[in-house]
């Protein structure tokens, strides 16, 4: 099968991919990058992808991947992992939502309460249909990330 991305290393690229694979002090798996890199080599050793992948122990899909990223962004993304577009789970309270909260933290308390605990708090975002759902520790991890105290009084 015809290589859609094909590796041509210069002389400087291969002395800087060798370097890191001979010192052995980068991360496993930018060492496992710079050895695919250099067999893949149309200027090298030449392999295929799936002897490359047999050799350093990784799935195909790895090999060509790096080889994909080698050519359409260069060296450092080759190298380095693939960074993540989105992240895994989404933040519940962004912003504005984190906004609400404290104006509604900084605000007067229910009726027969002297101060919100996280779990009112928790239920008046739902109530008010800021969010769908929350636990009250989110909303416990939010106001701390703020500095924002439940306690009434400074705790500075």
């Amino acid at each position: 099968m015809k290589k859609k991305y094909v590796v041509r290393l210069t002389d400087d690229e291969r002395v800087e991919l060798e370097g890191i694979v001979s010192k052995g002090r980068a991360s496993a798996y930018r060492v496992k990058h710079a050895n695919i890199l250099l067999a893949v080599d149309a200027n090298g050793t030449n392999v295929t992808d799936e002897e490359a992948a047999k050799a350093y122990r990784c799935h195909q899909n790895t090999v060509r991947n790096v080889r994909q990223r080698l050519v359409e962004r260069g060296m450092e993304a080759a190298l380095d992992r693939k960074a993540q577009e989105e992240p895994s789970r989404r933040r519940i309270l962004d912003g504005d939502k984190e906004a609400q909260l404290i104006a509604i933290a900084c605000g007067q308390p229910p009726d027969g309460r002297c101060r919100w605990t996280l779990k009112l708090l928790a239920d008046k975002l739902v109530e008010l249909g800021i969010v769908d759902a929350i636990s009250d520790q989110t909303v416990r991890r939010t106001l701390k990330k703020t500095n924002y105290a439940l306690t009434g009084r400074s705790v500075g």
